[in-house]
């Protein structure tokens, strides 16, 4: 049974309303997402089996990725949220009580519930928070959302409850950039100071389970947090997660009942578990996953390179490989259900213009020859393959294959170290993501295009008020992506939870990022 918790919804989280503590209601009272799986009353008890895409490096938030393809349902389990937001995109606060604006975005203050509590008893109040957001600040920490992270200038503690954070300049959206990174889990400050090895053996959270034993390349078991702030919840007293990388062992597992829920980005996978009537909680978004071409060296510092690259590739063989054909290439940057969608092609192959262009490097001494670092997954690697494959038919070009594990991820968002490597874009709202992911001189930009034009219409896109403003900011994006071919978009994101059809709350948010506190399990 296919339950989508958010088609893709206005372009701006709660319209044009900056105030947003006017947005979302308590969690007690808010219907926080689309929910799918078994209906009645949620049970109490039990143990859920869960399958990752993959184990995480680190248990420290600031290295940790907020989304279904780094397990961000551990970081839920031991964190809990800040907010969350709804299947219409809007914000719904959890820790937080409000999150407000009252100039335009160029301040916040945030509101937590009064009396939360870590898992050790001790307060999770502004000061941790302030701990914590000013640690994604810090190049030095190498975080995961550097990017996210430097869009605040300063946090400032004004009572226990409540939080200061002025910004580098104004973003009304910001709250989207809590929503979907790691900035949305906060942490015990005692517990990280005491560096990341300790940390990762005993994380101490306010989340609705915590940590009982991690095994690296096994698994993780976490038992339920007493001292979480939303009784009854969380119904499960235990979760048990393992990365699984190869996509059939994980829908085959659930298939079989070896596993009780799947957390799942591929369209195959989807498709197989609509077909044997499994729950399937699928979040679809805008942009999408993407190959960044680094434009920070050789041969991609040259655009006809990256040009020709573009030209080369087709998207829907890739597509065939990589997913039989079910996966959506994105022709646009925004679908047609968004109101700031226009028809700008991404994308175009032409077979002759790439071969062209190739000869042409290769006449000036500079044949095409580059390495694509992939990750462990079926579909990067299968993904890498094909590109490898597809241009093996071109001459003055060469690829090389690399696989490398998710654990690098951090390492290579710092250091760059790649030719070509899988990120992504995707969003409800496109602000601050495509701004993070395409400015100038932004920590997250992996392929470092550096254009004028580019930057001046993200930031003309995150100030406007109207949608017609803001849809002729990102058709201006739209192009200069296109022209400039620092990366290929080749899959929408669908990120799913497939579970057996016993299990009830699957719960998405932000970036596929699985609520575990909702889940429970029919006995």
């Amino acid at each position: 049974m296919l339950h989508r918790t958010r088609t893709v919804v206005a372009a701006v989280v709660c319209g044009t309303v900056l105030a947003l503590g006017a947005c979302g209601g308590s969690s007690d009272t808010a219907d926080t997402t689309s929910t799918s799986g078994v209906t009645g009353q949620p049970v109490a008890g039990g143990e859920a089996r869960i399958l990752a895409l993959s184990e995480p490096s680190s248990l420290d938030p600031v290295v940790s990725g907020n989304n279904a393809v780094i397990a961000g349902v551990i970081g839920n389990a031991l964190y809990g949220s800040l907010m969350i937001d709804d299947a219409a995109g809007k914000v719904v606060y959890r820790m937080a009580e409000s999150f407000e604006t009252t100039d335009k975005g160029a301040s916040f203050t945030l509101k937590l519930r009064p009396g939360l509590l870590f898992s050790d008893g001790t307060p999770l109040d502004a000061a941790a928070v302030k701990f914590n957001w000013d640690r994604f600040r810090d190049p030095a920490n190498r975080s995961t959302y550097l990017a996210d992270g430097s869009l605040i200038a300063s946090t400032e503690v004004v009572d226990d409850v409540t939080l200061k954070a002025t910004m580098v300049s104004p973003v009304p959206s910001f709250a989207g950039a809590i929503i979907n990174s790691s900035l949305n889990w906060i942490a015990s400050p005692d517990a990280l100071k005491k560096g990341q090895a300790e940390f990762d053996k005993n994380p101490v959270g306010a989340g609705p389970f915590k940590l009982q034993s991690w095994t690296r390349q096994a698994e993780l078991r976490l038992v339920k947090n007493p001292k979480y702030y939303d009784a009854p919840k969380p119904y499960l007293d235990s979760l048990v997660v393992r990365a699984v990388t190869d996509a059939g062992q994980r829908i085959n597992t659930v298939t079989s009942g070896g596993a009780d829920i799947a957390i799942d980005s591929n369209p195959v996978n989807i498709d197989k578990g609509n077909s044997a009537d499994l729950n399937v909680n699928v979040a679809a978004l805008n942009g999408g996953f993407f190959m960044a071409l680094n434009t920070r060296r050789a041969p991609f510092n040259d655009i006809r390179a990256r040009q020709a690259f573009n030209a080369a590739i087709d998207l829907d063989a890739a597509n065939l490989a990589v997913y039989n054909g079910t996966g959506e290439v994105p022709e646009t940057l925004f679908t047609k259900d968004s109101p700031l969608y226009t028809d700008v092609p991404l994308h175009k192959t032409d077979k002759a213009k790439a071969q062209k262009l190739f000869d042409e490097l290769a006449a000036e001494g500079k044949p095409v020859t580059f390495t694509f670092t992939s990750f462990a997954s079926t579909e990067n690697r299968t993904l890498a393959e094909n590109i490898q494959a597809q241009l093996s038919v071109y001459k003055n070009v060469k690829v090389e294959v690399k696989v490398v594990d998710y654990a690098e991820v951090p390492k290579l968002r710092s250091t760059y170290d790649f030719d070509i490597l899988v990120s992504s874009a995707f969003f409800t709202s496109p602000d601050p993501r495509l701004t993070t992911a395409f400015a100038s001189g932004s920590a997250a930009n992996l392929s470092g295009v550096e254009d004028k034009a580019l930057t001046d219409a993200l930031a003309a896109g995150r100030v406007a008020t109207t949608d017609a403003e803001r849809r002729t900011a990102y058709t201006t994006v739209q192009k200069r992506l296109a022209e400039l071919s620092p990366l290929v978009f080749y899959t929408r994101p669908n990120f799913a939870a497939i579970a057996g059809t016993d299990v009830g709350g699957l719960h998405q948010y932000g970036s596929g990022s699985l609520l575990p506190e909702e889940v429970w399990i029919k006995k």
